[in-house]
Formats: structure tokens, sequence, C-alpha cells
């Protein structure tokens, strides 16, 4: 299993800095991407194709799990980012097609949170319609 995180630090989720890279036989297969607060777009976006995409290319997995969290939109009053709904749309497109690339195209999406209603609803939208395209 390979593990990928992309979260505000230091503050949440309290654990998930740079260095935590796993343990014994797991090591290199988490890998953690803590951004500061008011992190947005472009932000999440570097770490996708940047950091995620190679990783997961090399890992090659047989399928692909999304934990769909989305309390780092900008509207939400907990996550402190910037992300656009648009963006989580964008996201959503880039680990699409790491499944393509990797294990025909096999994904499975789990909503995980979102404490803003709104933005919640937008994010899960957005990320439902590239999921079916």
């Amino acid at each position: 299993m390979f593990y990928f995180s992309v979260h505000r630090s230091p503050f949440y989720p309290g654990t998930g800095d740079e260095t935590q890279q796993g343990e014994g036989a797991g090591l290199g297969t988490t890998l953690n991407v803590p951004l500061p607060a008011g992190s947005g777009d472009e932000d999440y976006q570097r770490a996708f194709q940047d950091v995620l995409r190679p990783a997961a290319v090399r890992f090659d997995p047989d399928f692909v799990l999304v934990s769909a969290g989305f309390d780092a939109h900008e509207g939400d009053p907990l996550g402190g980012m910037k992300v656009t709904a648009r963006q989580y749309a964008e996201l959503t497109r880039a680990v699409k097609r790491i499944a393509e690339d990797c294990c025909g195209g096999r994904l499975v999406s789990v909503l995980e949170g979102g404490y803003g209603l709104a933005g919640l609803a937008d994010s899960v939208e957005a990320h439902l319609r590239i999921l079916v395209e």
C-alpha cells in the first residue's frame, strides 16, 4: 500500500510531516505534503503533479482509493486553505489519470470530510462529474 496526503500543517491533522515516510517494510510508502495555512489551487496542483504523480507511477498500484476530503475548500470554516471546487475537479482528473495509466482505471472514492456545506456540495459535485466522464 502507498499512502499520499496533502494537508495543512502543522495544525491539521497533527501528524504528517515529510519525514514520516512509513516504517519497517513500509518505509517509503507514505508521502506527506504538508502545506501552510492559506495554500490554494496552485499549491495543491503542484503537489499532485510534481509529487504524487511520479511517486504513484513508480509504485504502480493495482487500484487507487481516494479518501476525498474537501475541508481545504476556500469556504470551509475549519480547513484554513483556499482550494476551489474547480481545483478539486482538476485534482480528481489527475488522480483519475493515475488510475487509468497504472491500473486500468480502477478507482474507488469515499467521502471523508468538509465542514462548510456550500463548499462541500460544490466540491463533491465537481469531483463526481470528473469521475463519471
